[in-house]
């Protein structure tokens, strides 16, 4: 990721119709530093070192194993040979070569912020990332670093160990073996900006830095310890705030839900594993996860199939993930005719109003008209016979079909399952 200075020539040549965008970059200053370093997915690490001030480049790549050539599937098939005991080599990790400019930003400088944009003490692994390929590590170009390295590791060892982490796991080697990563690693976050953003640090700022403002801790007091969401997400995420805006603007749902800039549930709370990346929605039941969500690309009928499969009974599932259809004067509500509305069972978004029901005589509940927007149609020709099948449009499920044959004034009927009914009293 080469960064443009304000310096630089940038030419645009009109051909034709087209315009062709040319840069002029000079090279790096004469004086220019280099070290490689080892903080998990090399994706994450090269987009958070590219908004260091002074930091010219940042190259994904491979380094420290015994490979002298090497590429991301080399590397993850050692991986899984080391893991079934097949392989005594070495592997290489996911690096960044960082590039910078020491007028403008010291070594130290860079270092710090290594430090504090991802877990040091972790071992093998980075988050939900494990394996030797995502260990931390700095590899060293120039036989001055090393001792740079060693006190700023040795600074901020006694910073984690004041806030009750274990020892720093980083190794700290001369650089051996570099492989540039394949191309479409390169400026990954940039390309791809579908998806979610990283969490990196353990919130332990090096000391001498500026403390930077903690997020309010959750407190247990303040949620259902029955059943709660938490969504854990980050600033300046914008997955986040399309998560936000797709779903939580709108939320109906029965399971309350939070959000949080903390990365820790509350006190008496506990995560299955950590978290890694931003959006994070973690299902707490009874005090502890029980299932999450990670990242968000826009797919709601995704996130509501997900929460669904939790939250809902067998026979549910069945019908709304399976198409399936309760027997006749089986299901719930068939006989509800309080003021209200039936809402999507795992959204709550409103569905029918009881005005709207009538008595079909087939066994299902019965609706003349849906609230508006409230469902979608389809064709369906499975087991024979041509109909249109009604889905909740919140989210996606299956509800059950809509006929012509129903009263006025539409002359509809929509003939729903009532076990994918939930309902809600005026």
């Amino acid at each position: 990721m080469l960064k443009l200075k304000p310096s630089f020539l940038v030419a645009i040549v009109l051909a034709g119709s087209s315009m062709v965008l040319s840069s002029m970059t000079t090279a790096a200053p004469a004086g220019a530093q280099s070290i490689v370093l080892g903080m998990g997915c090399f994706w994450g690490a090269e987009k958070r070192m590219a908004a260091v001030p002074g930091v010219l480049d940042v190259e994904s790549g491979y380094a420290g194993g015994d490979a002298e050539k090497a590429g991301y599937r080399d590397v993850l098939n050692l991986e899984k040979a080391i893991a079934r005991g097949r392989s005594n080599e070495r592997n290489h990790a996911e690096v960044i070569k960082v590039t910078f400019d020491p007028e403008q930003v010291s070594l130290e400088e860079v270092l710090i912020q290594f430090w504090q944009n991802h877990d040091p003490t972790q071992g093998d692994r980075q988050g939900n990332d494990v394996g030797t390929n995502y260990r931390s590590a700095v590899y060293t170009t120039s036989p001055g670093q090393r001792a740079v390295v060693t006190d700023t590791r040795d600074t901020y060892q006694q910073a984690l160990t004041a806030a009750g982490f274990g020892p720093i796991t980083t190794e700290i080697a001369p650089l051996k073996n570099y492989n540039r990563a394949e191309g479409y690693h390169q400026d990954y976050l940039v390309k791809n900006p579908n998806g979610y953003c990283g969490l990196g640090g353990t919130d332990v700022t090096y000391p001498g830095q500026p403390e930077q403002a903690k997020p309010k801790a959750l407190m247990a007091a303040d949620l259902n310890r029955a059943r709660q969401l938490v969504v854990f997400e980050a600033e300046e995420c914008p997955y986040c705030a399309l998560f936000k805006r797709d779903i939580l603007s709108s939320w109906a749902s029965e399971v309350p839900v939070v959000t949080t800039y903390a990365t820790t549930p509350p006190d008496g709370w506990k995560l299955a594993k950590a978290l890694f990346a931003t959006p994070t929605t973690v299902l707490f039941e009874n005090g502890r996860e029980v299932s999450r969500y990670t990242g968000y690309k826009g797919d709601r009928e995704r996130f509501w199939k997900w929460l669904g499969q939790r939250i809902l009974t067998p026979e549910q599932r069945r019908i709304a993930f399976e198409n399936g259809t309760e027997r006749p004067f089986t299901g719930s509500h068939l006989d509800e005719t309080r003021p209200g509305y039936f809402a999507d069972p795992i959204t709550g978004e409103p569905l029918f109003r009881t005005d709207t029901k009538f008595k079909s005589g087939t066994g299902w509940p019965s609706f003349f008209q849906p609230v508006a927007g409230a469902v979608t149609l389809h064709e369906d020709s499975s087991h024979g016979m041509r109909r249109v099948e009604v889905r909740s449009a919140s989210s996606g499920i299956h509800l059950g079909h809509v006929f012509n044959d129903g009263p006025p004034p539409t002359g509809k009927r929509y003939c729903i399952n009532g076990n994918v009914l939930a309902f809600v009293p005026e």
